[in-house]
């Protein structure tokens, strides 16, 4: 083992039990073994022994990591320790969004391959909006109150009838899953259409008028996304496939 090698040695303490492993014990030792440290690996095999340790050290959670004699901390300390960025609980994030719409649009174009061997058609451009719908709807589907309850901050139309808050969801995975058929888009146009309208002037007013800070209850009640541009571009989404749609089906028709 060189000097440097030698140097860079860290101590971790880490609860190993039998029916629990801490996920943060191991993301801080991974952490610790890619800045290229050996790592000294102690486990805290029960309850008793967690306790114990917590008490010797003054401390309130487990995992906890020393260097050269110094308490670092658990795992978000280690990571600020080594410089990378930690995001608080209430942080805003667009991750969820990006990560919606690039699978949308990812899944839009595979279905345009096995369906016409090209990614370049205009079927795979409706088929994004229309994924995109669904999985939306999804995100706010599986909390509906809570999704209901940050809808209400901002929607001019539940504010008047709480009810649609909890309609909405059903009426974009409604429509989303009719354009994906290409099916009874005299139910899906309208709904789309009247949603996305509802919508877009609520975050206009609420954002732009207004300029309320507040959270984007579009991909689920639990979500840290700002409301703004990513729910309006949800709402202009909605309301250029409600007159698209049946304008196609005029003029192939």
């Amino acid at each position: 083992m060189t000097a440097a090698e030698e140097h860079k040695r860290a101590t971790l303490y880490r609860m190993v039990m039998p029916d629990h492993i801490c996920p943060y014990g191991l993301k801080s030792k991974d952490l610790l073994e890619r800045h290229g440290f050996t790592v000294e690996d102690h486990h805290l095999a029960s309850r008793e022994e967690t306790d114990r340790f917590k008490r010797e050290h003054g401390v309130d959670t487990t995992p906890q990591t020393f260097i050269d004699g110094q308490r670092i901390g658990g795992h978000d300390e280690l990571r600020r320790y080594f410089g990378e960025s930690v995001e608080g609980e209430d942080a805003t994030s667009y991750r969820p969004v990006i990560a919606i719409f690039a699978m949308a649009l990812l899944m839009a174009l595979a279905a345009s391959w096995a369906a016409f061997g090209s990614v370049l058609t205009l079927r795979a451009f409706e088929w994004f909006v229309a994924i995109s719908m669904c999985i939306l709807a999804i995100q706010k589907l599986q909390d509906v109150e809570s999704f209901s309850t940050m809808f209400l901050n901002y929607d001019l139309l539940a504010r008047r009838w709480v009810p649609y808050g909890r309609l909405y969801p059903f009426g974009e995975a409604l429509a989303g899953v009719l354009m994906i058929a290409g099916a009874q888009l005299w139910i899906a146009a309208p709904v789309a259409l009247f949603i996305g309208t509802v919508g877009a002037v609520s975050v206009f007013k609420a954002v732009y008028i207004d300029r309320r800070e507040l959270k984007c209850a579009c991909v689920g009640g639990a979500s840290n996304v700002p409301l703004g541009f990513v729910s309006l571009t949800e709402n202009l989404m909605m309301i250029a496939m409600g007159l698209w749609m049946p304008l196609k089906a005029l003029w192939l028709g």
